[in-house]
């Protein structure tokens, strides 16, 4: 037995170093070298503090901003430790009701579109925390914005084209407007 413990502990030790700490710092160290914004949260800075990251969708109500997705995090919209969607199916009473009221809320606060309602304004995401929308979803939203801030139209669609972010590597997704990115430029054109 006991020629058998010692290479097995042997073996564990060794692993357990190569795999738990040797290989983690490795890592670290690379992400750090290589994308230090990113390898810590991507976050993003107003005058010199932090106000967010640009990976996590924040709660924006006021006829100001630009809306986000809806979240389905709990206890709290966007709670980054708390991710996930609603996991109500799209023949649950619930769900519908809850995306009905997100609807007739929607069309309230934008009385001037008679057009459908995009997608993501109304359904949350499977993370709840999705940070951007569409450019569609910013442009169903330009009226509401330039009047509340007192901005021309075409000067609110200048700001969302100008932080549409096209598909990763030309390819891979969709287009899509980080909302506190956006957010941040209209108030920082506002000072």
């Amino acid at each position: 037995m006991k020629e058998q413990l010692r290479p097995a502990i042997t073996v564990f030790v060794l692993l357990m170093l190569l795999t738990g700490v040797a290989y983690p710092v490795v890592v670290t160290l690379i992400a750090q070298g290589v994308f230090p914004h990113r390898a810590n949260g991507s976050i993003i800075k107003a005058e010199g503090k932090p106000v967010g990251s640009e990976l996590i969708g924040q709660p924006f109500t006021d006829a100001r901003y630009f809306w986000g997705r809806p979240s389905a995090t709990k206890p709290f919209p966007y709670n980054s430790a708390s991710s996930s969607g609603s996991n109500l199916g799209p023949t649950n009473p619930a769900l519908l009701d809850a995306v009905r009221g997100r609807v007739a809320a929607i069309r309230k606060a934008h009385p001037d579109q008679t057009g459908s309602v995009p997608v993501e304004l109304i359904t949350a995401s499977g993370s709840g925390l999705d940070p951007h929308i569409s450019p569609a979803a910013a442009e169903y939203q330009v009226m509401r914005v330039a009047k509340a801030r007192g901005m021309d139209v075409d000067a609110v669609r200048q700001f969302v084209a100008a932080h549409t972010e096209g598909r990763t590597f030309g390819l891979l997704g969709e287009p899509r407007v980080n909302v506190l990115r956006l957010n941040l430029a209209l108030d920082k054109r506002s000072e």
